[in-house]
């Protein structure tokens, strides 16, 4: 099968912002966005029509993803050290490698066994993901627990308000640390501060989840093989009440990389390099 000329240019800028150091930085052809005012967004799903919205959002994401899995488009070879994330009790930042859309449903999947009933996964999505979107994709950017982040101050003054909601009831919050996402990328990228800040802010652990893949002999869509993924959960790393906010969050940040290094050279049998 042809690969996609699309996804051909987002690997090729792949390896240009490997090779300048720009880890963080976006590859896709995202287009202009407009700025998300505090009115439009309900992070903790005070409305009716929020809980009527998230409900069907939720209930759409999971056909179309397990749809995927039956047709072996996404594919969930193992899943280990979920005995960690069960050691969890409390409301937590996950953070993952960020490599695909898909991404944040396999490690959503892997902790239902860990979930209480209807507990979902939280979603920290940029602010384009949240506006750029049509149809069916539109509904569950917005509404399948989705916490977009903003270019507004009074939104992510409610943002921060919603986080802490969120995670003083015993909820789990997925952020991506590197930021951007690099299609099917392998290595673990230098992380942004932002979600080790807020954990320490709201004295929450971070747990730790990398996504090592391996091609299947399945297709994509865009000619590229379909990945086999192989999640693993790390022990929760706790802010320490003896240091500031700052210090926790470098000190979480650190040892978070640390764990996905020896993992990503462990299950890859081979150093890190860039």
């Amino acid at each position: 099968m042809e690969k996609s000329e699309e996804r051909l240019k987002v690997i090729a800028r792949i390896n240009e912002y490997e090779k300048a150091g720009r880890f963080n930085d976006d590859v896709e052809d995202d287009p202009p966005t407009k700025i998300i005012r505090p009115k439009d967004v309900d992070y903790v799903n005070k409305k009716l029509s929020s809980k009527i919205l998230t409900r069907f959002a939720n209930f759409m994401g999971r056909a179309f993803f397990e749809s995927m899995i039956k047709k072996n488009k996404f594919i969930i070879k193992e899943i280990t050290g979920l005995e960690n994330a069960a050691a969890v009790k409390q409301g937590a930042i996950v953070t993952c490698n960020h490599f695909n859309i898909r991404d944040n449903y396999a490690v959503y999947r892997a902790l239902i066994p860990v979930f209480r009933k209807r507990q979902y996964l939280y979603k920290v999505i940029k602010e384009g993901n949240y506006n750029n979107f049509k149809g069916p994709i539109r509904l569950m950017m917005r509404h399948a627990n989705t916490l977009p982040l903003s270019s507004d101050f009074e939104t992510m003054k409610k943002f921060y308000a919603g986080v802490k909601t969120l995670l003083n009831r015993g909820e789990k919050i997925l952020i991506y640390p590197e930021q951007a996402m690099w299609f099917n990328y392998r290595k673990p990228r230098p992380m942004q501060i932002g979600a080790f800040r807020l954990a320490a802010r709201n004295n929450a652990p971070v747990l730790p989840a990398f996504i090592c893949m391996k091609d299947s002999e399945f297709s994509d869509d865009d000619g590229f093989p379909v990945q086999e993924y192989y999640i693993h959960f790390f022990p929760a790393i706790y802010p320490d009440e003896n240091l500031s906010e700052k210090e926790n969050a470098e000190k979480m940040r650190e040892k978070n990389h640390e764990l996905w290094v020896n993992r990503y050279e462990e299950f890859y049998n081979e150093k890190l390099t860039f």
